[in-house]
């Protein structure tokens, strides 16, 4: 289940690709919007430019801003940066792997079918960008 920092992100994101061609838009006008917890909403944004994903501008016309292109921004980046794994499980996990204790990965069914989780969701989420939140 993805958390509501993640849904939170991607809610801020879309409206940011559905409002680009008028340049940076205000932290408040987002969290307005998009009922979002202001002080939650910053603590994202910020992550987010951490990440090279968006930038922001000060003063008059100041706001945040894509630095990487919506369609350049695979679903799957988006949520490894503010969720952590995409798999259910660590020992299934592409970049967060962690050896399950009491678990012999060779032999266990739930590790394969994981797995096929894993993969099947990967194909999707790093095959939709964030120009795919958008309305058309």
């Amino acid at each position: 289940m993805l958390s509501k920092k993640t849904q939170y992100a991607f809610k801020a994101l879309t409206f940011l690709a559905e409002r680009k061609k008028e340049g940076p838009v205000l932290i408040a006008e987002i969290s307005k919007r998009k009922k979002i917890p202001l002080k939650f909403l910053e603590n994202i944004l910020l992550e987010l430019r951490k990440a090279g994903l968006l930038e922001s501008k000060k003063g008059k016309g100041g706001g945040y801003f894509f630095k990487v292109e919506p369609k350049d921004i695979p679903l799957a980046q988006v949520m490894r940066l503010i969720e952590g794994p995409i798999a259910l499980l660590p020992c299934v996990s592409l970049n967060f792997y962690e050896k399950c204790k009491d678990c012999d990965e060779k032999k266990c069914g739930l590790n394969r079918v994981m797995k096929q989780v894993r993969d099947n969701t990967l194909a999707i989420l790093e095959n939709k960008t964030v120009s795919d939140l958008v309305s058309k």
